[in-house]
């Protein structure tokens, strides 16, 4: 079945992503995933979202992509980063965006659950209560933790590798840890481009890539040439640019920053139906991200703090 826009009291927008050409290739559809209004096929769980409201456009799939332990300043504008910041001058940045806390635990934690948790990155217990998968799966969406570096899918042990647990925070919530189920969209990155060429993306996925290449022990320019390899074949697909929303978030400033908690860091915004070159100027921290994807997807109940943080819907 093709994608396509379905009315829905606003507009309700249905990915299919097209995978990224290989060397010599041809592009693949993800042609057969979704059904009308975002159902899923091959034994998925429903997808339906429910109506926007004002001019807010739903989509059908939210990517989250992890960054480490950088400073808005040395990230925005650093010629050492030339593909985020194209996408940060194309799309949507976020100038007064800020984590909030340090370390790193705390702030993946507030994406996820809309609380700090702790400040231990050698954390080793399960998290309970209430969190984003909670929230998804009420609505009938599906999720996905795309790790580099897993060992194998379902693993929730400790690092191994440049595999870091504290930057995978589903690996320590309960209602995924103790769901023989839900333990299984705890993947190697590996598994993402298979997925595309599948058709099997689903409605969340929240990218982690490893401790090198999310540039917390590696450089920026690392960094950024992963996200070319990896993260350009989806961004510049025509399908994805009319339909499809992408977050890219640094966690956390330098340790020596820790204005608001965290200190100031880039949240890139990329949409193709969102405004282009823009630029918002409010204060925002991890869980307005948090709010907001789960806003993109029609999802109108938020964990902890996402529920009243403030809104980020006109990067939609």
């Amino acid at each position: 079945m093709n994608s396509h826009l379905q009315p829905l009291a606003g507009i309700l927008l249905v990915l299919a992503v097209v995978a990224a050409p290989g060397c010599g290739g041809s592009s693949k559809t993800l042609s057969n995933a979704l059904g009308p209004r975002g159902s899923a096929s091959s034994g998925g769980q429903a997808g339906v979202a429910p109506a926007s409201t004002g001019t807010t456009l739903l989509f059908n799939h939210v990517f989250i992509v992890m960054e480490e332990n950088h400073s808005y300043s040395s990230v925005i504008g650093n010629s050492s980063m030339p593909y985020l910041n194209s996408l940060a001058s194309q799309y949507g940045l976020a100038t007064q965006y800020y984590g909030n806390t340090h370390p790193s635990i705390g702030n993946y934690f507030m994406l996820t659950t809309g609380k700090i948790v702790t400040n231990n990155d050698s954390f080793s217990g399960t998290v309970s209560g209430d969190n984003v998968v909670a929230h998804l799966l009420t609505a009938g969406k599906t999720w996905k933790s795309y790790a580099e570096g897993l060992p194998y899918t379902g693993y929730t042990g400790g690092n191994t590798g440049s595999y870091l647990k504290r930057h995978n925070p589903f690996a320590y919530l309960s209602n995924v840890v103790t769901s023989s189920v839900q333990k299984l969209n705890l993947v190697p990155f590996t598994n993402f481009k298979t997925d595309l060429a599948s058709g099997h993306l689903p409605n969340y996925t929240f990218i982690v890539p490893n401790a090198c290449n999310d540039a917390h022990s590696c450089s920026l320019a690392t960094a950024d040439s992963w996200l070319k390899k990896n993260i350009a074949p989806l961004v510049a697909n025509a399908t994805f640019q009319q339909s499809g929303i992408l977050f890219i978030i640094f966690d956390e400033s330098y340790t020596s920053d820790t204005y608001h908690g965290g200190g100031h860091v880039a949240f890139v915004s990329v949409s193709g139906n969102g405004p282009k070159g823009y630029r918002s100027d409010t204060f925002f921290q991890h869980q307005s991200a948090l709010k907001a994807t789960l806003q993109a997807l029609g999802v109108t109940t938020f964990p902890g703090a996402a529920s009243t943080a403030p809104n980020m819907t006109a990067f939609f």
